[in-house]
């Protein structure tokens, strides 16, 4: 059976699934007896150079051509307002859609997976989170028969490659973003990538999925690595912790967690040892346990292979007349809201003189918000040379149990009026994966 396919948008992503339609067209027949037939690649500018060149009557400049001739309708535009009206106007034709577009639907998914469920036609969205890991589909599938209780995910491979450089070789973040951009991993503006937009995007896909409701993504903790100090990388080091932007999403009894931040967890752990440009996924289940997905977050080839994954999945619902799925629009009847106050661990710094009296005196401030310590390092070396006495101050460092993120906020808040307190406290979470 002939399956029609059209392309809008023919970028990295875009250049990369054409390639494969069209290289691995006999392979995919093989593999699922159906014949992907590559209709029209829609884009505006056929000029600039590619790494692979579409065949001149595939081309087009007017999107309407892929609308009008295509069984599933391919959106790799980007962007979100042109996207969405592509993709709604795609569902309401009747057609399939398949995307790669994580700020669409973090931001306006429910409006469009509620409009495909109105139509009958699905929305193919592997792409979306991870590149060429299938978590999407581990989600859907692999881990069905599971209630999903925890997402743990570094979902962003140029902070992750920032991050491991500041942590092999002691470099500073303005360094090590330099050399990510020499590299070619982060963009000329970083800014979705190191503020945690990116990872924000991803991880409320991710939890909307596994958690059956749609959340809205302005209740999304965010928070990235642009103040990430070097000092605060080796401190965590030498206290057995590695640093990662953390996606995290955690579900309660009709409470979730969702937030992206900074994040100390053990240098033995296994996402602890994701390095560079790789992503990695840890999922846990209430029947399976712990998994995990690890691979290329990004780039044209693993990205086109997430996309064509979809495309054989929606093409398997042409032909076979199914369009069933699980998506993230409230398969859960029970209504989840976000929680802000999280409940977690927390490496807290302070720049104080070295003198009797000042671990004391924090400590004080931290019992009286039932915030217990769990270890404490004071190193000798200068951070500043002057104090507000004119004395030189070192780093204290104080690790807690598990405490409500609004207790330690306003703990901190007491804490750096105190005069042996100089400049603002440094507060990084801790994540357990064994916990």
């Amino acid at each position: 059976m002939k399956v029609r396919v059209g392309i809008v948008g023919c970028g990295v992503v875009g250049t990369g699934t054409v390639r494969l339609l069209l290289e691995n067209r006999e392979v995919l027949r093989k593999k699922t007896g159906i014949d992907l037939q590559l209709i029209k690649v829609a884009d505006l500018d056929w000029e600039r150079e590619r790494e692979f060149e579409v065949p001149r009557e595939l081309r087009t400049t007017d999107y309407r051509e892929v609308l009008g001739s295509s069984d599933i309708v391919v959106e790799l535009v980007g962007g979100k307002d042109f996207a969405k009206k592509l993709m709604l106007e795609a569902i309401d034709s009747g057609k399939h859609v398949v995307t790669a577009n994580k700020h669409l639907l973090a931001i306006e998914g429910e409006e469009i997976f509620l409009s495909a469920k109105k139509k009958g036609v699905r929305v193919g969205f592997e792409a979306s989170v991870g590149g060429g890991i299938p978590v999407i589909k581990a989600l859907r599938e692999g881990l069905v028969g599971n209630r999903i209780e925890t997402i743990y995910g570094i979902l962003n491979g140029t902070t992750n490659y920032i991050l491991t450089r500041m942590f092999e070789e002691n470099l500073d973040f303005e360094s090590a973003l330099k050399e990510a951009s020499e590299k070619g991993y982060a963009e000329a503006d970083p800014s979705l990538d190191i503020d945690g937009w990116d990872a924000a995007h991803k991880i409320n896909i991710l939890a909307s999925l596994a958690f059956g409701n749609y959340f809205p993504f302005e209740d999304v903790y965010v928070e990235g690595i642009r103040n990430v100090q070097r000092l605060d990388v080796e401190l965590g080091k030498e206290l057995g912790y590695t640093l990662k932007l953390l996606a995290i999403a955690k579900r309660f009894d009709g409470e979730a967690e969702i937030r992206v931040h900074p994040t100390f967890i053990h240098s033995e752990e296994a996402l602890a040892k994701v390095s560079g440009v790789y992503n990695a996924v840890l999922i846990e289940g209430d029947f399976v346990g712990r998994t995990m997905f690890y691979g290329q977050g990004a780039g044209s080839l693993p990205t086109a292979s997430a996309v064509v994954s979809d495309i054989v999945d929606v093409a398997r619902s042409v032909a076979t007349g199914n369009s069933l799925e699980i998506t993230p629009v409230d398969w859960e009847e029970e209504r989840i809201s976000v929680r802000k106050n999280f409940f977690s661990r927390y490496y807290l710094r302070f720049d104080v003189p070295d003198r009797p009296g000042v671990l004391a005196s924090i400590s004080r401030v931290l019992a009286d918000f039932n915030i217990s310590i769990a270890a404490v390092l004071q190193k000798e070396m200068v951070c500043e040379l002057a104090g507000r006495k004119g004395e030189p101050v070192v780093p204290l460092v104080i690790l807690t149990h598990k405490a409500y993120e609004q207790d330690v906020q306003k703990a901190l808040g007491e804490i750096k009026r105190l005069p042996v307190v100089v400049g603002e406290p440094t507060l990084i979470r801790v994540e357990e994966e064994a916990e």
